[in-house]
């Protein structure tokens, strides 16, 4: 249930994202509220991944976090279909919708609540690094340049270049989600059943295609044929960030001690981040300096490298 309460938040955020843009004289209140739910947020990111490898039954680590991606696509879904018939037919306002995520997030913190804790581990003062999580690391480092081109940049190529409004973005948003649901639970099987290193590179492989598509499409087609496309890639991207936990399965495998894990997910977040602040100011001033389609070119750039890394993957016994 957890899930899908919070999975009501990002449709209503994609949308202010984008509003927020062409609102110069609002730019500070709002990065200071964004500054506050982020902050929320990157709490729960490793959080989600630590307590749902914990439900696992037999060792399908992949399979549990897949059902719990897919029930966050169900309450996505919701999400997207508010906002995206809400804004087209009803004039919704953005106050409303963010009313509407406040009661989700305030469900999410009850739920958490009423959850049984299981024993601690001894507490951590500080954050470490070890050299067995180094491959770990570096495919966090990776996933943070390429998920921050395509989350700030993949949807300002539909806005800027293709004229593209709020209700289309939540549109597209709400199609990847329902593909969602079923894909979610295929690829956490096939994560436990192929191993992460196949699934990895199988991202890696596809993502590439993604790039040339977002970046080259409106050279080499017709206006609506790109848009198609882009609009394609938009959803196979979509899908493809799921596959991140592919990564959370296989610290799990390597993990030293079982106290490491989500010390690990939480460095490894904070790792992406870091990277992904970096490539977010080098992609602006390539954008702005050459051209979007260059932003992209850089994409499959870590596309290709992300394909050789993860094919450096080895786990016991498997």
């Amino acid at each position: 249930m957890l899930t899908p309460s919070c999975g009501l938040v990002p449709p209503v955020w994609g949308g202010r994202h984008i509003s927020a843009r062409s609102l110069l004289n609002r730019v500070w209140n709002d990065a200071g509220w964004l500054f506050i739910m982020s902050l929320g947020q990157h709490i729960f990111i490793p959080l989600t991944s630590g307590i749902g490898m914990e439900f696992a039954k037999d060792g399908n680590f992949g399979k549990r976090l897949g059902q719990l991606n897919s029930a966050g696509n169900v309450a996505t879904i919701l999400g997207g279909l508010v906002i995206s018939i809400g804004f087209k037919f009803f004039n919704l306002k953005f106050p409303l919708s963010f009313t509407i995520a406040a009661a989700g997030l305030l469900l999410s913190a009850l739920l958490l609540y009423a959850m049984k804790p299981d024993k601690p581990y001894p507490e951590h003062s500080k954050f470490t690094l070890r050299k067995e999580y180094s491959l770990y690391y570096w495919l966090c480092i990776l996933f943070g340049t390429r998920k921050q081109i395509f989350l700030t940049f993949a949807p300002w190529v539909l806005v800027t270049v293709f004229n593209k409004n709020t209700a289309t973005l939540a549109i597209l948003y709400t199609v990847g989600s329902v593909i969602g649901i079923f894909f979610n639970p295929l690829l956490g099987t096939a994560i436990d059943k192929y191993g992460e290193r196949r699934v990895l590179m199988t991202e890696a492989f596809l993502l590439i295609f993604v790039c040339i598509g977002y970046g080259f499409s409106r050279i080499l087609f017709s206006e609506k044929t790109a848009f198609l496309i882009s609009a394609a890639c938009y959803i196979g991207d979509y899908l493809l960030m799921s596959v991140g936990i592919a990564r959370a399965t296989y610290l799990k495998k390597i993990a030293v001690k079982p106290q490491d894990i989500s010390q690990t997910l939480s460095m490894g977040l904070s790792i992406d981040h870091i990277f992904s602040i970096t490539i977010a100011l080098l992609s602006g001033f390539i954008w702005k300096t050459f051209g979007y389609q260059y932003v992209f070119l850089l994409g499959g750039v870590i596309a290709v490298v992300n394909l050789f890394s993860a094919s450096r993957i080895r786990i016991m016994n498997q």
